[in-house]
């Protein structure tokens, strides 16, 4: 042991010198596919944890809180242009992709503690439409600039084919141009999608920093009857832009999409490369929430011996964040999170402020009265720059969900997946009502806030006599701290503990009604941090666990 904690001491050493003089720490390296993993070129594996860099080469109108009249990249151009002028629209969207995404913002990507961006990409951004599509050479190098960035920080990037040339899905979210998915119906739109990815992969086919291209976003929906016409025409067309691909780039994953969504997967029958990556997409959306289940991707992931990963979660509130990245990275599944930034949004982790008179254009995009040009100019530039990141609200309790870090609030339901006799442990063998129903920790809807629209409701865990729940949280340095822990007995004078790394803290809870209990001087390490509740005698609710420095 000796040697081994000897070595570590000179490594950290060099480290911390390296670290001052702000040189990077070890250069990215291809990620490959290795079984259910992905490595690196010295074969350590790496896990995807990352950002959506979502509205920035294709705006999304729910993220504008636009209408229908707006709801997708070509209609929110038409609105900006209608309002103002075509001579202002051209430098609005060349500043917006300037502003909209900076070095600043992959900087601190890094520094909150992501490893990597998946940009989404419109097709149309660099390519023209018409009857004779010519590539749009001065907007690759916005791609250039967020590798290089990436690059320099640390950060790796999947390229996504988020709206392909004539849509995939034949939704707004492809910037479909005629609500069909006319990739898939007519054959000029296939050989456009090639000539892109061949331009693509000949621009990055030798950097490390690109981790793998994602052929295509979320194709072929099953509500509007795409994926019953042409899902038979979806494996084709990846083993087409494969084959070409690998002409001139054989290091780079392919990242394949089921269709629904990307979702269902029952068209991959076979493996037909050696280093691919298939993808999931994954939404909690119900009220109360729940955390869904993904055995069906781990099943497949088995079947096909692939590494699998989600390419998108997120659009939801801290309780579904914290479950779902951890549950995701306990199965050995990456993740990332969409999106980034939305406009007046308190579910990412930057919100940009709508400026003022915003309102109006809002209105007019689902058929109210048109605003003056003077005033929608007005708008339009101080939106230029409200999405810079240093302008924006960062969400910081939002990230910590993401990354389960504290300090922060964690919700008792956010218990480990380690299973029975580890993460919880209880007598009653029947599954919970709510939230994590394929396991037996009882869970208690809370009555709804009726003074808040759309508010979902809280849900706690209910624990009996010699039942109890452990917790994994980390933290990025040592500190102490006060844990305010929002309990209710459900039988009076019921007793319980509750521990942070080792150390107990025994309460007696006289009344039912909810109350808190305060832990002061908890003491957390960089790292891996465990809580531990559990009950000695009567039953007790536990909602959430506060964690504050001192």
């Amino acid at each position: 042991m000796k040697p081994k904690l000897i070595l570590i001491g000179i490594v950290a050493l060099i480290l911390s010198s390296c670290a001052k003089k702000e040189e990077p720490l070890q250069k990215l390296t291809f990620l490959r596919t290795s079984g259910h993993y992905m490595v690196n070129e010295t074969n350590d594996t790496i896990l995807l944890r990352g950002i959506g860099l979502g509205n920035w080469l294709l705006p999304e109108g729910y993220m504008w809180h636009f209408g229908e009249t707006g709801d997708r990249p070509r209609k929110i151009e038409k609105i900006v242009e209608d309002l103002t002028s075509p001579e202002f629209s051209q430098k609005f969207w060349k500043e917006f992709r300037k502003n909209y995404i900076t070095e600043a913002d992959i900087k601190r990507i890094k520094e909150l503690g992501y490893n990597s961006v998946r940009p989404a990409l419109n097709a149309r951004v660099f390519m023209t439409e018409g009857d004779t599509a010519v590539l749009i050479e001065e907007n690759f190098a916005l791609l250039d600039s967020l590798i290089g960035w990436c690059d320099k920080h640390q950060l790796y990037v999947i390229l996504d084919m988020h709206g392909a040339p004539g849509g995939q899905t034949g939704q707004n979210i492809d910037d479909s141009p005629n609500n069909e998915p006319e990739l898939f119906m007519n054959p000029v739109f296939e050989h456009r999608l090639t000539r892109l990815w061949m331009k693509l992969v000949e621009r990055y086919k030798d950097n490390p920093v690109v981790a793998g291209y994602d052929l295509l976003n979320e194709p072929l929906p099953e509500n509007t009857g795409a994926a019953e016409k042409y899902k038979h025409l979806l494996v084709p067309m990846y083993k087409r832009l494969t084959e070409q691909i690998r002409t001139i780039d054989q290091k780079h994953m392919i990242i394949l999409e089921g269709y629904n969504w990307s979702n269902n997967w029952s068209e991959f029958t076979e493996v037909f490369d050696n280093n691919v990556v298939h993808q999931f997409h994954y939404y909690c959306w119900s009220n109360p929430d729940n955390l869904n289940d993904i055995s069906y991707f781990l099943q497949e992931r088995e079947r096909l011996g692939t590494p699998v990963w989600v390419g998108e979660t997120g659009e939801r509130n801290p309780v579904i964040y914290f479950g779902t990245t951890q549950y995701f990275e306990y199965n050995n599944v990456g993740w990332s999170f969409w999106p980034w930034k939305k406009i007046n949004n308190r579910q990412v982790l930057y919100s940009v402020k709508e400026p003022e008179g915003y309102d109006k254009i809002v209105e007019y995009s689902k058929g109210g009265e048109k605003p003056s040009k003077e005033l929608a100019e007005k708008v339009f530039t101080q939106l230029l720059e409200n999405i810079k990141i240093e302008n924006c609200d960062f969400l910081e309790h939002i990230s910590q969900s993401i990354l389960r870090q504290v300090p922060a609030r964690v919700y008792a339901v956010n218990y480990g997946h380690e299973g029975a006799g580890f993460s919880f442990w209880v007598k009653d063998s029947i599954n919970a009502e709510y939230y994590r129903t394929n396991e037996p920790v009882k869970t208690v809807l809370l009555p709804a806030d009726t003074t808040k629209r759309w508010q979902n409701q809280d849900i706690a865990i209910l624990l009996n006599d010699e039942e109890g729940t452990l917790y994994n949280v980390f933290a990025t340095n040592d500190f102490n701290a006060i844990v305010t822990l929002k309990v209710k007995a459900n039988q009076p004078n019921s007793d319980f503990s509750f521990s942070v790394n080792g150390k107990v803290n025994q309460f007696s809870v006289p009344d039912t009604s909810w109350t808190e209990l305060k832990v002061e001087n908890a003491k957390f390490i960089t790292g891996k941090n465990t809580l531990k509740t559990e009950v000695s005698d009567g039953s007790v609710s536990f909602l959430h666990f506060d964690v504050e420095k001192k």
